[in-house]
């Protein structure tokens, strides 16, 4: 394997620090390897890749879609900085509101694996424009998806400082699971 794999408080939510092998060129690294990942039982086949790209201060999410469209991601940063999120929605879950939290950058070398069942958001928290790269493993469906607003009281996110921009759409998203 050419990473390293963290735990996090929600055991099923994983954070990846991949190595990169750096030269005279530059570097590579090895951001995806289905056999690699099946042996940590990540076995979801990833039919999407996305990009955005966001400012300073953007808060996106926290977004999921509902069965039988959920969707498992595997998020990473490759241009500045983002406090990425993922929530707990599962109702029969011990963790069930809860949430977990990593610092993903294009210089860290970290991805988060979330899987079905959570909704996911972050903020953007570097100066420079975030461009976040997910895959996802079901068809986005626009009648199945929704969210929680960012600030739900129920889920008390931990957020490094208040967004300074939020879609009206992520805005007006419920608070309430």
């Amino acid at each position: 394997m050419n990473f390293k794999v963290t735990k996090l408080e929600i055991p099923d939510v994983l954070l990846i620090e991949h190595t990169s092998y750096p030269d005279e060129r530059g570097w590579f690294m090895e951001l995806w390897n289905e056999d690699s990942f099946k042996g940590l039982n990540i076995d979801n086949r990833f039919i999407q890749a996305n990009i955005s790209r966001s400012r300073y201060g953007t808060l996106r999410g926290l977004h999921f879609q509902k069965p039988p469209f959920e969707q498992a991601k595997f998020v990473r940063c490759i241009q500045g900085e983002i406090f990425d999120v993922a929530v707990d929605i599962r109702r029969d879950s011990k963790t069930f509101r809860k949430y977990v939290s990593a610092t993903l950058s294009g210089e860290n070398f970290k991805s988060l694996f979330i899987p079905r069942g959570f909704a996911h958001g972050f903020l953007v928290t570097s100066k420079e424009d975030a461009i976040v790269e997910y895959m996802v493993d079901n068809k986005y469906s626009k009648e199945n998806e929704s969210g929680i607003r960012w600030d739900a009281l129920q889920i008390n996110i931990r957020w490094p400082f208040t967004p300074l921009i939020v879609s009206h759409k992520d805005s007006e998203l419920h608070d309430l699971l």
